[in-house]
Protein backbone atom coordinates (compact mmCIF):
# COMPACT_ATOMS: atom_id res chain seq x y z
CA UNK A 1 0.00 0.00 0.00
CA UNK A 2 2.80 2.36 0.95
CA UNK A 3 4.58 1.48 -2.28
CA UNK A 4 1.45 2.23 -4.34
CA UNK A 5 0.95 5.60 -2.57
CA UNK A 6 4.58 6.53 -3.26
CA UNK A 7 4.15 5.54 -6.92
CA UNK A 8 1.03 7.72 -7.22
CA UNK A 9 2.83 10.63 -5.56
CA UNK A 10 5.75 10.39 -8.01
CA UNK A 11 3.29 10.22 -10.90
CA UNK A 12 1.53 13.47 -9.90
CA UNK A 13 4.89 15.11 -9.25
CA UNK A 14 6.08 14.22 -12.78
CA UNK A 15 2.84 15.54 -14.27
CA UNK A 16 3.23 18.79 -12.30
CA UNK A 17 6.83 19.22 -13.51
CA UNK A 18 5.70 18.62 -17.11
CA UNK A 19 2.87 21.16 -16.82
CA UNK A 20 5.15 23.78 -15.22
CA UNK A 21 7.74 23.22 -17.99
CA UNK A 22 5.09 23.65 -20.69
CA UNK A 23 3.81 26.86 -19.06
CA UNK A 24 7.35 28.27 -18.80
CA UNK A 25 8.10 27.43 -22.47
CA UNK A 26 4.84 29.03 -23.64
CA UNK A 27 5.45 32.09 -21.46
CA UNK A 28 9.03 32.53 -22.69
CA UNK A 29 7.87 32.28 -26.32
CA UNK A 30 5.06 34.76 -25.67
CA UNK A 31 7.47 37.27 -24.10
CA UNK A 32 9.93 36.63 -26.93
CA UNK A 33 7.38 38.06 -29.36
CA UNK A 34 7.70 41.42 -27.57
CA UNK A 35 11.33 41.38 -26.43
CA UNK A 36 14.10 40.78 -29.01
CA UNK A 37 17.72 40.25 -28.11
CA UNK A 38 20.65 38.13 -29.20
CA UNK A 39 23.71 37.09 -27.23
CA UNK A 40 27.18 36.89 -28.79
CA UNK A 41 29.53 34.81 -26.65
CA UNK A 42 32.48 34.93 -29.08
CA UNK A 43 35.54 36.84 -27.83
CA UNK A 44 35.78 38.95 -31.03
CA UNK A 45 31.98 39.58 -31.19
CA UNK A 46 31.77 37.87 -34.55
CA UNK A 47 27.98 37.82 -34.58
CA UNK A 48 27.39 41.33 -33.28
CA UNK A 49 26.20 43.59 -36.08
CA UNK A 50 27.30 47.21 -36.12
CA UNK A 51 24.92 50.04 -35.30
CA UNK A 52 25.09 51.20 -38.94
CA UNK A 53 23.93 47.76 -40.09
CA UNK A 54 21.01 47.49 -37.66
CA UNK A 55 19.84 51.00 -38.56
CA UNK A 56 19.88 50.11 -42.27
CA UNK A 57 17.86 46.94 -41.62
CA UNK A 58 15.32 48.61 -39.33
CA UNK A 59 14.48 51.26 -41.94
CA UNK A 60 13.81 48.86 -44.83
CA UNK A 61 10.61 49.72 -46.67
CA UNK A 62 10.39 46.62 -48.85
CA UNK A 63 11.64 43.03 -49.00
CA UNK A 64 15.34 42.50 -49.67
CA UNK A 65 15.90 39.26 -51.55
CA UNK A 66 19.40 37.76 -51.78
CA UNK A 67 20.30 34.99 -54.23
CA UNK A 68 23.61 33.37 -53.24
CA UNK A 69 25.36 31.18 -55.81
CA UNK A 70 27.58 29.28 -53.36
CA UNK A 71 25.93 25.87 -53.55
CA UNK A 72 26.86 22.45 -54.84
CA UNK A 73 29.95 20.27 -54.43
CA UNK A 74 32.39 22.85 -53.04
CA UNK A 75 35.94 22.51 -51.68
CA UNK A 76 36.34 22.81 -47.91
CA UNK A 77 37.46 26.46 -48.02
CA UNK A 78 34.44 27.53 -50.06
CA UNK A 79 32.12 25.58 -47.78
CA UNK A 80 33.49 27.73 -44.95
CA UNK A 81 32.60 30.85 -46.96
CA UNK A 82 29.16 29.42 -47.73
CA UNK A 83 28.46 28.61 -44.06
CA UNK A 84 29.70 32.05 -42.95
CA UNK A 85 27.48 33.69 -45.60
CA UNK A 86 24.43 31.75 -44.39
CA UNK A 87 25.16 32.73 -40.78
CA UNK A 88 25.54 36.39 -41.75
CA UNK A 89 22.28 36.38 -43.71
CA UNK A 90 20.52 34.71 -40.76
CA UNK A 91 21.78 37.54 -38.54
CA UNK A 92 20.67 40.20 -41.00
CA UNK A 93 17.25 38.56 -41.33
CA UNK A 94 16.83 38.48 -37.55
CA UNK A 95 17.23 42.27 -37.34
CA UNK A 96 15.23 43.08 -40.49
CA UNK A 97 11.82 42.29 -38.99
CA UNK A 98 11.23 39.68 -41.66
CA UNK A 99 12.13 41.96 -44.56
CA UNK A 100 15.20 40.03 -45.69
CA UNK A 101 14.91 36.72 -47.49
CA UNK A 102 17.55 34.60 -49.19
CA UNK A 103 18.16 31.39 -51.07
CA UNK A 104 21.26 29.44 -52.09
CA UNK A 105 21.46 28.36 -55.73
CA UNK A 106 23.79 25.90 -57.44
CA UNK A 107 24.81 27.56 -60.75
CA UNK A 108 26.03 24.17 -62.05
CA UNK A 109 22.88 22.23 -61.14
CA UNK A 110 21.82 21.62 -64.75
CA UNK A 111 23.06 18.41 -66.39
CA UNK A 112 22.87 20.12 -69.80
CA UNK A 113 26.24 21.72 -70.59
CA UNK A 114 24.80 24.34 -72.96
CA UNK A 115 22.24 25.34 -70.34
CA UNK A 116 24.97 25.66 -67.71
CA UNK A 117 27.13 27.85 -69.98
CA UNK A 118 24.15 30.07 -70.76
CA UNK A 119 23.46 30.47 -67.04
CA UNK A 120 27.13 31.32 -66.42
CA UNK A 121 26.90 34.06 -69.08
CA UNK A 122 23.79 35.47 -67.40
CA UNK A 123 25.53 35.66 -64.02
CA UNK A 124 28.60 37.26 -65.58
CA UNK A 125 26.40 39.86 -67.32
CA UNK A 126 24.85 40.66 -63.92
CA UNK A 127 28.30 41.50 -62.56
CA UNK A 128 29.44 38.30 -60.84
CA UNK A 129 32.95 36.97 -61.39
CA UNK A 130 33.54 33.23 -61.59
CA UNK A 131 36.43 31.25 -60.12
CA UNK A 132 37.87 28.20 -61.83
CA UNK A 133 39.01 25.91 -59.02
CA UNK A 134 40.84 22.61 -59.06
CA UNK A 135 39.48 19.80 -56.89
CA UNK A 136 41.43 16.71 -55.90
CA UNK A 137 39.48 13.54 -55.11
CA UNK A 138 41.76 10.63 -54.20
CA UNK A 139 44.15 10.49 -57.18
CA UNK A 140 41.92 12.44 -59.58
CA UNK A 141 42.07 16.18 -60.29
CA UNK A 142 39.05 17.96 -61.75
CA UNK A 143 38.19 21.58 -62.50
CA UNK A 144 34.99 23.31 -61.47
CA UNK A 145 33.53 26.74 -62.13
CA UNK A 146 31.93 28.43 -59.13
CA UNK A 147 30.41 31.88 -58.65
CA UNK A 148 31.33 33.03 -55.12
CA UNK A 149 28.86 35.91 -55.18
CA UNK A 150 25.27 37.01 -54.71
CA UNK A 151 22.62 39.17 -56.38
CA UNK A 152 20.78 41.51 -54.00
CA UNK A 153 17.32 42.74 -55.09
CA UNK A 154 15.44 45.61 -53.44
CA UNK A 155 12.87 48.20 -54.48
CA UNK A 156 12.94 47.09 -58.12
CA UNK A 157 16.73 47.29 -58.40
CA UNK A 158 19.51 44.69 -58.36
CA UNK A 159 23.22 44.77 -57.61
CA UNK A 160 25.97 42.14 -57.59
CA UNK A 161 27.98 41.33 -54.47
CA UNK A 162 31.32 39.59 -54.94
CA UNK A 163 31.79 37.50 -51.80
CA UNK A 164 35.31 36.24 -52.58
CA UNK A 165 37.90 39.00 -52.30
CA UNK A 166 40.99 38.25 -54.39
CA UNK A 167 44.36 39.42 -53.08
CA UNK A 168 47.63 39.24 -54.98
CA UNK A 169 50.04 36.83 -53.33
CA UNK A 170 47.49 35.53 -50.80
CA UNK A 171 46.65 31.84 -50.44
CA UNK A 172 43.11 30.67 -51.12
CA UNK A 173 42.54 30.16 -47.38
CA UNK A 174 43.76 33.69 -46.59
CA UNK A 175 41.40 35.12 -49.23
CA UNK A 176 38.50 33.17 -47.72
CA UNK A 177 39.34 34.51 -44.26
CA UNK A 178 39.47 38.09 -45.54
CA UNK A 179 36.21 37.57 -47.45
CA UNK A 180 34.38 36.27 -44.38
CA UNK A 181 35.39 39.40 -42.47
CA UNK A 182 33.87 41.60 -45.19
CA UNK A 183 30.49 39.87 -45.50
CA UNK A 184 28.60 42.35 -43.33
CA UNK A 185 30.10 45.32 -45.18
CA UNK A 186 29.35 43.85 -48.62
CA UNK A 187 25.67 43.11 -47.92
CA UNK A 188 24.95 46.34 -46.07
CA UNK A 189 26.77 48.35 -48.74
CA UNK A 190 24.59 46.70 -51.39
CA UNK A 191 21.39 47.45 -49.44
CA UNK A 192 22.50 51.07 -48.90
CA UNK A 193 23.24 51.41 -52.60
CA UNK A 194 19.77 50.18 -53.58
CA UNK A 195 17.92 52.19 -50.93
CA UNK A 196 19.64 55.58 -51.21
CA UNK A 197 17.16 58.17 -52.51
CA UNK A 198 19.19 61.38 -52.41
CA UNK A 199 22.84 60.82 -53.24
CA UNK A 200 25.64 63.25 -52.47
CA UNK A 201 27.49 64.96 -55.32
CA UNK A 202 31.11 64.68 -56.43
CA UNK A 203 32.88 67.02 -58.88
CA UNK A 204 35.55 65.30 -61.01
CA UNK A 205 37.58 68.40 -61.84
CA UNK A 206 38.86 68.91 -65.39
CA UNK A 207 40.65 71.69 -67.31
CA UNK A 208 44.22 71.42 -65.97
CA UNK A 209 45.39 68.31 -67.85
CA UNK A 210 43.72 65.93 -65.38
CA UNK A 211 42.80 62.37 -66.31
CA UNK A 212 40.49 62.58 -69.31
CA UNK A 213 37.03 61.10 -69.63
CA UNK A 214 38.26 57.71 -70.87
CA UNK A 215 41.10 57.43 -68.33
CA UNK A 216 38.72 58.14 -65.43
CA UNK A 217 35.74 56.25 -66.89
CA UNK A 218 35.69 53.34 -64.43
CA UNK A 219 36.31 55.58 -61.41
CA UNK A 220 33.35 57.76 -62.45
CA UNK A 221 31.14 54.74 -63.24
CA UNK A 222 31.94 53.08 -59.89
CA UNK A 223 31.22 56.26 -57.91
CA UNK A 224 27.97 56.80 -59.79
CA UNK A 225 26.60 53.64 -58.18
CA UNK A 226 26.46 55.57 -54.89
CA UNK A 227 26.83 59.27 -55.74
CA UNK A 228 26.00 61.89 -58.33
CA UNK A 229 29.22 62.48 -60.28
CA UNK A 230 29.91 65.24 -62.81
CA UNK A 231 32.97 66.23 -64.81
CA UNK A 232 33.47 69.90 -63.91
CA UNK A 233 35.73 72.52 -65.51
CA UNK A 234 36.22 75.39 -63.05
CA UNK A 235 37.51 77.89 -65.63
CA UNK A 236 37.63 80.61 -62.92
CA UNK A 237 33.84 80.46 -62.51
CA UNK A 238 32.93 81.34 -58.92
CA UNK A 239 29.94 78.99 -58.80
CA UNK A 240 31.68 76.03 -60.45
CA UNK A 241 31.66 73.91 -57.26
CA UNK A 242 28.35 75.10 -55.83
CA UNK A 243 26.12 72.23 -54.76
CA UNK A 244 28.92 69.65 -54.61
CA UNK A 245 29.88 67.80 -51.44
CA UNK A 246 33.31 66.60 -52.61
CA UNK A 247 35.81 67.08 -55.40
CA UNK A 248 38.42 64.82 -57.00
CA UNK A 249 41.51 66.38 -58.56
CA UNK A 250 43.25 63.59 -60.47
CA UNK A 251 46.71 64.17 -61.93
CA UNK A 252 46.73 67.78 -63.19
CA UNK A 253 49.79 68.41 -65.38
CA UNK A 254 49.41 72.11 -66.21
CA UNK A 255 49.62 75.29 -64.17
CA UNK A 256 46.47 75.92 -62.09
CA UNK A 257 45.59 79.62 -61.93
CA UNK A 258 45.34 81.47 -58.64
CA UNK A 259 41.62 82.07 -59.27
CA UNK A 260 40.92 78.34 -59.69
CA UNK A 261 43.00 77.65 -56.58
CA UNK A 262 40.95 80.23 -54.70
CA UNK A 263 37.66 78.58 -55.73
CA UNK A 264 38.95 75.16 -54.58
CA UNK A 265 40.30 76.70 -51.37
CA UNK A 266 37.00 78.34 -50.46
CA UNK A 267 35.16 75.13 -51.33
CA UNK A 268 37.27 73.48 -48.62
CA UNK A 269 36.80 76.35 -46.17
CA UNK A 270 33.05 75.84 -46.45
CA UNK A 271 33.29 72.13 -45.61
CA UNK A 272 33.95 70.57 -49.02
CA UNK A 273 35.96 67.34 -49.10
CA UNK A 274 38.76 66.80 -51.61
CA UNK A 275 40.63 63.75 -52.88
CA UNK A 276 43.91 65.08 -54.27
CA UNK A 277 45.76 62.68 -56.62
CA UNK A 278 48.78 64.83 -57.48
CA UNK A 279 52.02 63.89 -59.26
CA UNK A 280 54.93 65.86 -57.75
CA UNK A 281 57.16 64.54 -60.56
CA UNK A 282 56.22 64.45 -64.24
CA UNK A 283 57.11 61.08 -65.82
CA UNK A 284 55.01 58.75 -67.97
CA UNK A 285 55.41 55.27 -69.40
CA UNK A 286 54.20 56.50 -72.80
CA UNK A 287 57.17 58.84 -73.19
CA UNK A 288 59.54 56.13 -71.96
CA UNK A 289 58.26 53.53 -74.45
CA UNK A 290 58.60 55.98 -77.32
CA UNK A 291 62.27 56.77 -76.73
CA UNK A 292 63.59 54.22 -74.19
CA UNK A 293 64.68 57.20 -72.07
CA UNK A 294 62.76 59.94 -70.29
CA UNK A 295 63.35 62.52 -67.58
CA UNK A 296 61.55 62.76 -64.28
CA UNK A 297 61.06 66.49 -63.71
CA UNK A 298 59.31 68.38 -60.93
CA UNK A 299 55.70 69.06 -61.93
CA UNK A 300 54.67 72.73 -62.18
CA UNK A 301 51.01 72.53 -61.17
CA UNK A 302 51.04 75.39 -58.61
CA UNK A 303 49.55 73.27 -55.81
CA UNK A 304 52.58 72.64 -53.60
CA UNK A 305 52.08 75.75 -51.45
CA UNK A 306 48.35 75.08 -51.08
CA UNK A 307 48.81 71.52 -49.87
CA UNK A 308 51.63 72.58 -47.56
CA UNK A 309 49.25 75.09 -45.96
CA UNK A 310 46.74 72.28 -45.40
CA UNK A 311 49.34 70.02 -43.79
CA UNK A 312 51.31 67.97 -46.32
CA UNK A 313 54.63 68.48 -48.09
CA UNK A 314 54.96 66.96 -51.57
CA UNK A 315 58.49 65.77 -52.32
CA UNK A 316 60.10 65.95 -55.77
CA UNK A 317 61.34 62.37 -55.79
CA UNK A 318 60.40 58.94 -57.11
CA UNK A 319 60.03 55.68 -55.19
CA UNK A 320 61.80 52.58 -56.50
CA UNK A 321 60.57 49.35 -54.94
CA UNK A 322 61.50 45.68 -55.29
CA UNK A 323 57.84 44.85 -54.71
CA UNK A 324 56.47 46.32 -57.93
CA UNK A 325 54.53 45.58 -61.10
CA UNK A 326 56.22 43.50 -63.81
CA UNK A 327 56.49 44.88 -67.34
CA UNK A 328 57.27 43.06 -70.60
CA UNK A 329 60.70 43.69 -72.11
CA UNK A 330 61.94 42.31 -75.45
CA UNK A 331 64.82 39.93 -74.69
CA UNK A 332 65.39 38.32 -78.07
CA UNK A 333 63.80 36.92 -81.19
CA UNK A 334 61.99 33.64 -81.86
CA UNK A 335 62.10 33.34 -85.62
CA UNK A 336 60.92 36.72 -86.82
CA UNK A 337 58.87 37.39 -83.67
CA UNK A 338 60.22 39.29 -80.65
CA UNK A 339 60.35 37.34 -77.40
CA UNK A 340 59.17 39.19 -74.29
CA UNK A 341 59.84 38.42 -70.64
CA UNK A 342 58.38 40.09 -67.56
CA UNK A 343 60.72 42.09 -65.35
CA UNK A 344 59.98 43.86 -62.08
CA UNK A 345 59.60 47.57 -62.89
CA UNK A 346 60.86 49.33 -59.76
CA UNK A 347 59.12 52.60 -60.70
CA UNK A 348 55.66 51.01 -60.27
CA UNK A 349 55.54 50.09 -56.56
CA UNK A 350 52.71 47.98 -55.20
CA UNK A 351 51.65 50.14 -52.27
CA UNK A 352 50.60 48.70 -48.92
CA UNK A 353 47.53 49.97 -47.03
CA UNK A 354 47.34 50.94 -43.37
CA UNK A 355 45.69 47.95 -41.65
CA UNK A 356 44.64 50.13 -38.69
CA UNK A 357 42.34 52.40 -40.72
CA UNK A 358 38.98 51.36 -42.25
CA UNK A 359 39.76 52.99 -45.62
CA UNK A 360 42.69 50.67 -46.30
CA UNK A 361 42.03 47.73 -44.01
CA UNK A 362 42.15 44.33 -45.76
CA UNK A 363 42.30 45.75 -49.29
CA UNK A 364 44.71 44.49 -51.91
CA UNK A 365 47.81 46.45 -52.88
CA UNK A 366 47.59 49.56 -55.06
CA UNK A 367 49.15 49.54 -58.51
CA UNK A 368 50.99 52.76 -59.35
CA UNK A 369 53.12 54.42 -62.00
CA UNK A 370 55.91 56.80 -60.89
CA UNK A 371 54.85 57.54 -57.33
CA UNK A 372 56.50 60.13 -55.05
CA UNK A 373 56.65 60.59 -51.29
CA UNK A 374 55.03 63.07 -48.95
CA UNK A 375 55.60 64.31 -45.41
CA UNK A 376 52.80 65.35 -43.04
CA UNK A 377 53.25 68.82 -41.53
CA UNK A 378 52.37 69.25 -37.86
CA UNK A 379 49.55 71.83 -37.63
CA UNK A 380 47.20 72.91 -34.86
CA UNK A 381 43.65 71.56 -35.26
CA UNK A 382 44.67 69.15 -38.05
CA UNK A 383 45.34 65.44 -37.51
CA UNK A 384 46.86 63.11 -40.08
CA UNK A 385 46.87 59.36 -40.80
CA UNK A 386 49.23 57.68 -43.27
CA UNK A 387 47.11 55.49 -45.56
CA UNK A 388 49.54 54.08 -48.16
CA UNK A 389 53.25 53.23 -48.06
CA UNK A 390 55.88 51.54 -50.17
CA UNK A 391 57.40 48.32 -48.91
CA UNK A 392 60.48 48.15 -46.69
CA UNK A 393 62.52 47.16 -49.77
CA UNK A 394 62.38 50.56 -51.44
CA UNK A 395 64.57 53.59 -52.07
CA UNK A 396 64.26 57.15 -53.41
CA UNK A 397 65.73 59.08 -56.31
CA UNK A 398 65.49 62.88 -56.44
CA UNK A 399 64.13 64.77 -59.44
CA UNK A 400 65.36 65.66 -61.95
CA UNK A 401 66.40 62.10 -62.77
CA UNK A 402 66.97 59.96 -65.87
CA UNK A 403 64.58 57.03 -66.28
CA UNK A 404 65.50 54.18 -68.61
CA UNK A 405 64.77 50.50 -69.15
CA UNK A 406 68.52 49.95 -68.89
CA UNK A 407 68.09 49.70 -65.13
CA UNK A 408 66.70 46.20 -65.75
CA UNK A 409 69.85 44.96 -67.47
CA UNK A 410 71.56 44.25 -64.17
CA UNK A 411 70.45 42.55 -60.97
CA UNK A 412 69.22 45.03 -58.32
CA UNK A 413 71.65 46.13 -55.63
CA UNK A 414 69.63 44.95 -52.65
CA UNK A 415 71.66 46.96 -50.16
CA UNK A 416 70.30 50.15 -51.78
CA UNK A 417 66.65 49.13 -51.40
CA UNK A 418 66.50 49.48 -47.63
CA UNK A 419 65.22 52.97 -46.83
CA UNK A 420 61.48 52.19 -46.84
CA UNK A 421 58.67 52.20 -46.12
CA UNK A 422 57.88 55.63 -47.57
CA UNK A 423 54.54 57.43 -47.12
CA UNK A 424 52.63 58.06 -50.37
CA UNK A 425 49.08 58.89 -49.18
CA UNK A 426 47.73 60.72 -46.15
CA UNK A 427 44.33 61.50 -44.64
CA UNK A 428 44.02 65.01 -43.14
CA UNK A 429 41.16 65.84 -40.76
CA UNK A 430 40.39 69.04 -38.91
CA UNK A 431 40.03 72.78 -39.42
CA UNK A 432 42.28 74.04 -42.23
CA UNK A 433 43.72 77.52 -42.83
CA UNK A 434 43.19 79.14 -46.23
CA UNK A 435 46.24 79.33 -48.47
CA UNK A 436 45.05 82.88 -49.28
CA UNK A 437 45.34 84.04 -45.69
CA UNK A 438 46.69 87.63 -45.87
CA UNK A 439 46.82 87.54 -49.69
CA UNK A 440 43.70 87.63 -51.86
CA UNK A 441 43.62 87.25 -55.65
CA UNK A 442 41.73 89.69 -57.88
CA UNK A 443 38.73 87.38 -57.92
CA UNK A 444 37.97 88.60 -54.38
CA UNK A 445 36.78 91.89 -55.86
CA UNK A 446 33.53 90.09 -56.68
CA UNK A 447 31.05 91.24 -54.03
CA UNK A 448 29.19 87.91 -54.08
CA UNK A 449 32.14 86.19 -52.37
CA UNK A 450 32.56 85.95 -48.62
CA UNK A 451 36.15 85.03 -47.87
CA UNK A 452 36.75 82.42 -45.15
CA UNK A 453 40.15 82.22 -43.52
CA UNK A 454 39.46 79.07 -41.47
CA UNK A 455 37.51 76.03 -42.56
CA UNK A 456 34.74 74.29 -40.72
CA UNK A 457 35.85 70.78 -39.65
CA UNK A 458 36.37 68.76 -42.83
CA UNK A 459 38.60 66.09 -44.40
CA UNK A 460 40.85 65.53 -47.38
CA UNK A 461 43.08 62.77 -48.75
CA UNK A 462 46.32 63.43 -50.64
CA UNK A 463 47.87 60.82 -52.98
CA UNK A 464 51.22 61.30 -54.70
CA UNK A 465 50.27 59.42 -57.85
CA UNK A 466 47.31 60.35 -60.03
CA UNK A 467 47.60 57.03 -61.87
CA UNK A 468 46.09 55.28 -58.83
CA UNK A 469 42.74 56.57 -60.16
CA UNK A 470 43.52 55.84 -63.83
CA UNK A 471 42.06 52.78 -65.56
CA UNK A 472 43.74 50.92 -68.42
CA UNK A 473 42.44 52.06 -71.81
CA UNK A 474 42.41 51.09 -75.48
CA UNK A 475 42.46 54.39 -77.40
CA UNK A 476 41.89 52.74 -80.78
CA UNK A 477 38.69 50.98 -79.71
CA UNK A 478 37.76 53.68 -77.16
CA UNK A 479 37.50 51.01 -74.47
CA UNK A 480 38.42 51.10 -70.81
CA UNK A 481 39.10 48.37 -68.27
CA UNK A 482 38.29 48.02 -64.58
CA UNK A 483 40.16 50.37 -62.26
CA UNK A 484 43.04 48.39 -60.76
CA UNK A 485 43.22 45.90 -63.65
CA UNK A 486 46.73 45.24 -64.99
CA UNK A 487 46.77 43.92 -68.54
CA UNK A 488 50.18 42.19 -68.46
CA UNK A 489 49.24 39.83 -65.62
CA UNK A 490 45.42 39.88 -65.77
CA UNK A 491 45.34 40.81 -62.09
CA UNK A 492 43.05 43.31 -60.40
CA UNK A 493 44.59 45.35 -57.60
CA UNK A 494 42.88 47.33 -54.83
CA UNK A 495 42.67 50.74 -56.54
CA UNK A 496 38.89 50.74 -57.01
CA UNK A 497 38.20 49.53 -53.47
CA UNK A 498 40.50 52.24 -52.12
CA UNK A 499 38.68 54.92 -54.13
CA UNK A 500 35.25 53.79 -52.95
CA UNK A 501 36.31 53.53 -49.31
CA UNK A 502 38.03 56.92 -49.48
CA UNK A 503 34.94 58.68 -50.83
CA UNK A 504 32.64 56.87 -48.38
CA UNK A 505 34.84 58.09 -45.55
CA UNK A 506 35.16 61.66 -46.82
CA UNK A 507 31.42 61.98 -47.41
CA UNK A 508 30.57 61.10 -43.84
CA UNK A 509 29.50 57.54 -44.60
CA UNK A 510 32.27 56.46 -42.22
CA UNK A 511 29.74 54.39 -40.28
CA UNK A 512 29.52 52.12 -43.30
CA UNK A 513 33.27 52.09 -43.86
CA UNK A 514 33.85 51.27 -40.19
CA UNK A 515 31.92 48.03 -40.67
CA UNK A 516 35.00 46.91 -42.60
CA UNK A 517 37.18 47.33 -39.52
CA UNK A 518 35.68 44.32 -37.78
CA UNK A 519 38.37 41.72 -37.29
CA UNK A 520 38.01 38.16 -36.09
CA UNK A 521 40.08 35.04 -36.34
CA UNK A 522 39.06 31.97 -38.26
CA UNK A 523 40.54 29.04 -36.39
CA UNK A 524 42.23 27.19 -39.23
CA UNK A 525 43.33 23.57 -39.10
CA UNK A 526 47.00 22.78 -39.50
CA UNK A 527 47.07 21.28 -43.01
CA UNK A 528 50.54 19.77 -42.48
CA UNK A 529 49.36 17.85 -39.40
CA UNK A 530 46.21 16.75 -41.20
CA UNK A 531 48.22 15.27 -44.09
CA UNK A 532 50.69 13.62 -41.73
CA UNK A 533 48.13 12.10 -39.29
CA UNK A 534 45.08 11.77 -41.55
CA UNK A 535 44.17 8.17 -40.57
CA UNK A 536 44.65 8.81 -36.85
CA UNK A 537 42.21 11.75 -36.92
CA UNK A 538 39.74 9.76 -39.01
CA UNK A 539 39.75 6.92 -36.48
CA UNK A 540 39.43 9.33 -33.55
CA UNK A 541 36.49 11.10 -35.16
CA UNK A 542 34.62 7.93 -36.18
CA UNK A 543 35.50 5.17 -33.71
CA UNK A 544 35.89 7.20 -30.51
CA UNK A 545 32.29 8.53 -30.37
CA UNK A 546 30.95 4.99 -30.91
CA UNK A 547 33.23 3.65 -28.17
CA UNK A 548 32.07 6.36 -25.73
CA UNK A 549 28.40 5.54 -26.44
CA UNK A 550 29.06 1.81 -25.87
CA UNK A 551 30.88 2.50 -22.59
CA UNK A 552 28.11 4.76 -21.32
CA UNK A 553 25.48 2.19 -22.35
CA UNK A 554 27.39 -0.59 -20.60
CA UNK A 555 27.79 1.56 -17.47
CA UNK A 556 24.04 2.29 -17.40
CA UNK A 557 23.15 -1.41 -17.77
CA UNK A 558 25.57 -2.32 -14.95
CA UNK A 559 24.13 0.37 -12.65
CA UNK A 560 20.54 -0.76 -13.31
CA UNK A 561 21.50 -4.39 -12.78
CA UNK A 562 23.18 -3.52 -9.47
CA UNK A 563 20.23 -1.39 -8.33
CA UNK A 564 17.51 -3.95 -8.99
CA UNK A 565 19.61 -6.91 -7.86
CA UNK A 566 19.37 -5.52 -4.33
Amino acid sequence: MVKETKHTSNKWRDIAVLLITLVVVVLVNYLGAFVFDRFDLTSEKRYTLSETTTESLETLEDIVFVRVYLEGNLPTEFRELKDATREMLDELRAYSDGKLEFEFINPSASSDEEERIEFYKTLTAQGLQYSNIRMRTDDKVSEQIIFPGAIVSYNGGETAVQLLKSQAGATQQEMIESSVQQLEYEFVSAIRKLSTKEAKSIAFIQGHGELDELESADAVASLKEFYNVELVTIDEKISALNGFDAAIIARPDTFISEKDKYIIDQFIMNGGKVLWAIDPVNATMDSLRNSNLTMGLAMEHNLTDQLFKYGVRLNSDLVLDLEALPIPIVTGMVGNQPRQDLFTWYYSPLLLGNEDHPITRSIDRMKTEFVSTLDPVELDNVSYTILLESSGQSRLVKAPTRISFNILREAPQYDLFNSGPHATAVLLEGSFTSVFENRLPKIQANKDLIFKEKSVPTKMIVLTDGDILKNEINRVEQRYYALGYYKYTDQIYGNKEFLMNAMNYLLDDSGLVNVRSKDFKIRLLDQAKIDENRYFYQIVNTALPILIVLLLGGLRIWLRHRKYAQ
